[in-house]
């Protein structure tokens, strides 16, 4: 049998070079002496983007902040974990530029956890898990003298040159509907005219942006602000998604509809009648979404072409990001699902304790069934609470320090 720990250092040095993530090069330093002396600890700030800019499209300042999302596994087998305890946790991180600390948050939505159990350790040892990056997503914060917050933006995307984390390209959705992309190098913003229609989401694929209107019609955003057309429009649901699904780029198109709530009505004559009926509409209806269609990418033809089957995949699709897992990572036995924000649910006022996701909704692509997430349990054992098997360690570069919000 090979002896694994006499791999040369060159060797070793160029396996980490390739790795994606700053906790994967801790769990590769971590399988043995040689390979942790033959590859330096990772810098934290490598994976910390917070340089300066100005704000769009005014003269201000805002950072850049990054934000993972882990699904972490039991460190024992699935026979060997509790029956009553769900052998992975999805969760979203972010960590403080400033001390090192992280938040928390929902993996779906930009809130953080009011609470955590009183047993959650502090610091957390992620070599104690197995931990796989199922997606990321980045947030604009502006900055005044006084105060930070967040920049409104409806997604952003971030992408490195030649691996050199101080020259990078970002592409987001402006208020305005249209596109704006953000250089480094020239350290100024850029909007992009080309908008027959708003566009609804972007994404980074295999090392291009690609942006999607409400139409369905879908762009590849180059680095020139130029933009060319791979598929036509998809007309029918009221939000479109782009997700990267095991290396294929899929379009999840959303149906929303319009409910009012039982027992709202309004009267009104006279010259403010119009006016109040759309605010009394406004205030007692409600989106709430009904179904999902999912299609696939037709190069060749440029079309998206409609898929019934998700390979025993699962699509999440989150404020910030959108990613997938299969149902072997994620330790369930249904797949075919999308889960999803929906604001609906959380208007229903879940209880037991559930609050903590029930702005989460499920829909199975093969019944066309759809739900709160509470409502099946698989899946909502994913999200909260954290499993009983998150616990405690010794100290080690692989451990975060877990702040709550104020």
């Amino acid at each position: 049998m090979a002896d694994w720990t006499q791999l040369p250092k060159e060797l070793l040095e160029l396996i980490s070079k390739r790795l994606g993530t700053h906790y994967d090069v801790i769990r590769f330093r971590s399988v043995c002496s040689t390979w942790r002396s033959a590859v330096t600890a990772p810098n934290r700030c490598r994976n910390r983007f917070a340089p300066r800019f100005p704000l769009l499209p005014i003269s201000s300042q805002f950072s850049l902040s990054k934000r993972s999302v882990f699904l972490l596994g039991s460190p024992t087998t699935s026979t060997q974990t509790n029956a009553s305890s769900p052998s992975s946790w999805v969760i979203k991180i972010e960590e403080d530029p400033m001390n090192g600390r992280v938040q928390l948050l929902n993996p779906l939505s930009r809130s953080r956890f009011d609470s955590l159990p009183d047993n959650f350790p502090k610091p957390l040892n992620l070599l104690d898990f197995r931990v796989l990056e199922l997606g990321e997503e980045y947030v604009l914060h502006y900055l005044t003298h006084h105060s930070v917050g967040n920049l409104y933006m409806e997604k952003v995307v971030l992408s490195c040159l030649d691996d050199n984390v101080n020259d990078f390209i970002i592409l987001t959705i402006h208020v305005s509907g249209k596109l704006a992309m953000f250089k480094s190098s020239v350290k100024k913003w850029a909007i992009i005219q080309d908008m027959p229609s708003p566009f609804d989401d972007v994404i980074l694929y295999k090392g291009n942006f690609y942006a999607v209107d409400n139409t369905g019609r879908t762009v590849v955003v180059g680095l020139d602000f130029e933009t060319n057309l791979i598929a036509m429009p998809v007309f029918g649901g009221d939000k479109k998604f782009l997700v990267d699904s095991k290396g294929e780029l899929l379009l999840v198109d959303m149906y929303l509809s319009i409910e009012s709530e039982p027992g709202s009505s309004s009267s009104s004559a006279g010259f403010g009648f119009v006016e109040e009926y759309f605010e009394n509409l406004a205030l007692y209806m409600n989106e709430r979404t009904v179904k999902f269609k999912v299609f696939k990418l037709d190069d060749a033809g440029k079309q998206w072409v409609e898929a019934k089957d998700l390979d025993d995949r699962v699509l999440f699709l989150g404020d910030g990001c959108t990613f997938s897992a299969s149902i072997e990572d994620l330790s369930v036995c249904r797949g075919n699902c999308i889960i999803y924000v929906d604001n609906f649910f959380y208007s229903l006022g879940e209880e037991d304790g559930a609050s903590e996701h029930c702005d989460v909704g499920v829909f199975d692509l093969e019944s066309g069934s759809i739900g709160p997430l509470t409502k099946f349990p698989q899946f909502s054992e994913l999200f909260w609470p954290p499993p009983h098997w998150i616990s405690s360690t010794t100290a080690s570069d692989a451990q975060i320090n877990v702040g709550e919000s104020a």
